[in-house]
């Protein structure tokens, strides 16, 4: 039957005041401002919040930022204020409106009241209120937080039983409610993926659920009424008896006659139902077209971001009897500590397994060796967190499968160079090794080359192309020569995987070597195609020195050419040095440079040096390719060339000669600087 015009005309209106509403709620950093406002005025009595008042910076996401305070996408992303003596009764509920939130820390602090509606907060996903005075019970809305995966709310006044609306977290990972005064049972929080769970010391009572004996007993003592593992068994008095309600219910029921109800429904009623059924449609269409459109519309890279944050649980320490017990796995579960590489007194950030499992992190990207985070601790220090992808040996780590990774991380955490990412500290454990390096905030070389090719790109001059490849030069050169500094008997230390995302730039626009040593750890090639040696095996780990300057020698064609190396089965282009080559022998060497580079005047006889020496590089034959020590002294001659201003008398005449460079022969091995 088809409603009446006035029904669908109400419909519509309905549906577009809800977009209204939802657009003029969306959040805005002008919102975000106001109410972190708001909440100092409301919480900070003692001034450690002083430089929130707008004078040093006017936006939180300025800078400098505001303490605590950590933005993406010009929104509040995190705020962590720990131990600051915040109190207030209210304050709270200020911060229900950062609606990009994703981590908040208030532990340690005095504020009181009850916990607000934080439902607003969709993208929270780590909560952390303990060691307040907060009062009243567990608010059911925070049922609505399903991305969390760490909610603490231990060490509070909190009271009443817990809604059971927290089990539909079905992500949490992480529960602490204790030290409070919460009664009830507790089976409404035996969730699917809980690891670390505490309930002690409150006033909670009955049977603990078989799916949480497998958690040690210190997670619910304290709870007088609790019974069952672990904690002693029930009498039976205490077993759990059918409720009065239910069997009212189901009692209750009155007697119907069959004849009741018979009878033909009327028009009117008809046309209600279904106006009703097209207004419900109609509204919860509103709502989810309310709730995705905000992020259906947001940049695409703050969405990636938001993917992108993926935090390393399976190495928590709080598996060992919780959740892995609880499957049903019954085995040891072996836990590993952080071990810190750097030299006492480097004054390096140390801390703790916990704090690192708990970082909010952005994925990076993924190679051959595993995946990389950006990992951002709760007082905001910013690391690079490797995960490996496979471990050393196939099964259970063997101790003498340790001792050789224990070993091997020794010597990577000797590498300290400027121009080689350092590895700080690793974690080992039988099924979770992560790294842990200094962040390096400007990304790669291959982003800056390749990346976003088209309209208000700045292309990377030639200045800062051989300031690059002089840097990952002398960082190569560094690795090469680390094993003559270890002792005779030490193998000759090779990078392994060198390519152009692993060329990484620091805050000073210095270029850094990554993942250096770490092919030895992979249980296939990490070497790239198009960057890998002819004589490299193509299925197995595998580095050396003369692996290395041809994948260099490939990373310097990149820098020249503009081009993304080729190769590997199924590739549609060649090898870049095959490419180069072909292109060359035809004496068409001006076709073979990145066109950005032609805006830069009286290079060209740099640049056909820097070919001359990218194919010797690149050689098929290892013994052809120069030594590292050599590669850096022609670099930096070139770079010398180029800054005293040499060029040559005419373009054209440059590239003529250049033809030369596919027949010359490989360039000496003799005077490196850096014995291979």
């Amino acid at each position: 039957m088809l409603l009446s015009s006035s029904t669908c005309t109400a419909l519509l209106l309905l549906l577009l005041l809800l977009l209204s509403v939802c657009h003029a709620n969306a959040g805005s950093p002008d919102s975000d401002a106001a109410a972190l406002t708001e909440f100092r005025v409301a919480a900070d009595r003692s001034g450690a919040l002083a430089t929130w008042n707008g004078s040093a910076s006017p936006s939180p996401c300025g800078t400098p930022a505001w303490r605590g305070v950590t933005c993406g996408g010009g929104r509040v992303t995190r705020l962590v204020l720990e131990g600051l003596g915040l109190s207030g009764p209210d304050a709270l509920g200020h911060l229900a409106s950062l609606d990009a939130l994703r981590v908040l820390s208030l532990k340690g602090n005095a504020l009181s009241g009850a916990v607000p509606d934080l439902s607003p907060l969709l993208g929270l996903k780590l909560l952390f209120l303990s060691r307040n005075a907060l009062s009243g019970a567990i608010p059911p809305s925070l049922g609505a937080l399903y991305r969390l995966y760490r909610l603490d709310l231990s060490s509070n006044n909190l009271s009443g039983a817990v809604p059971p609306q927290l089990a539909r977290l079905d992500r949490l990972l992480t529960l602490r409610l204790d030290s409070n005064r919460l009664t009830g049972a507790v089976d409404g929080i035996a969730l699917p993926r809980l690891q670390d769970l505490n309930v002690s010391n409150n006033l909670f009572s009955g049977k603990i659920p078989v799916a949480m004996a497998g958690f040690p007993p210190a997670s619910f003592v304290g709870n007088p009424g609790l019974c069952g593992a672990p904690l002693p068994p029930c009498s039976d008095a205490s077993s759990s008896t059918c409720p009065p309600a239910a069997a009212a219910v189901a009692t209750s029921s009155p007697s119907t006659n069959p004849a009741e109800g018979k009878g033909k429904m009327s028009r009117g009623a008809v046309v209600a139902i279904v106006a009703g059924d097209c207004a419900v449609v109609g509204l919860v269409a509103g709502l989810l077209f309310c709730y995705f459109w905000p992020r259906l519309s947001g940049r695409r890279s703050d969405r990636r971001h938001r993917e992108g944050e993926k935090i390393v649980y399976s190495s928590s320490p709080y598996g060992a009897t919780g959740a892995v017990a609880a499957a049903g796995g019954g085995g040891a579960f072996e836990l590993g500590k952080i071990v810190f590489l750097e030299e006492p007194g480097g004054g390096g950030r140390r801390f703790e397994l916990e704090e690192l499992l708990r970082a909010s992190a952005e994925m990076l990207g993924k190679g051959g060796c595993g995946t990389a985070y950006k990992a951002v601790l709760d007082d905001g220090t910013v690391l690079a967190v490797k995960r490996l992808r496979d471990p050393l040996a196939p099964g259970p780590a063997s101790a003498a499968s340790k001792k050789e990774f224990e070993q091997h991380m020794a010597v990577l955490g000797r590498i300290r160079h400027p121009n080689v990412v350092p590895l700080n500290a690793y974690y080992y454990a039988r099924d979770e090794k992560l790294l842990v390096y200094e962040f390096m905030p400007n990304g790669s070389l291959f982003s800056l080359l390749h990346g976003n090719r088209g309209p208000g790109r700045t292309p990377l001059d030639w200045a800062a192309r051989m300031r690059i490849a002089a840097g990952a030069a002398r960082g190569l050169a560094f690795i090469h020569h680390a094993s003559r500094r270890c002792g005779s008997g030490t193998p000759k230390q090779a990078h392994g995987n060198i390519k152009s995302t692993n060329i990484l730039l620091d805050r000073s626009g210095e270029a850094r070597l990554a993942d250096c040593g770490l092919a030895q750890l992979s249980g296939s090639s990490s070497s790239s195609a198009g960057y890998r040696a002819p004589e490299a095996p193509p299925s197995r780990p595998w580095a050396s020195q003369k692996g290395d300057v041809y994948a260099f020698g490939v990373v310097l064609l990149e820098l020249l050419t503009g081009r993304c190396p080729g190769g590997g089965d199924g590739a549609a282009e060649p090898e870049l040095p095959r490419w180069v080559q072909s292109v060359v022998r035809e004496e068409w060497t001006s076709e073979v440079f990145d066109l950005e580079l032609m805006k830069d005047r009286g290079i060209e006889e740099e640049m056909v040096a820097m070919l001359q020496l990218a194919l010797s590089c690149a050689a098929a034959e290892p013994g052809q390719r120069p030594k590292v020590g050599h590669v850096v002294r022609m670099v930096d001659e070139v770079r010398a060339a180029s800054c005293c201003g040499a060029s040559s008398p005419s373009r054209e005449s440059s590239m003529d000669e250049s033809s030369a460079v596919s027949d010359s022969p490989a360039v000496s091995e003799g005077g490196g600087a850096v014995s291979q």
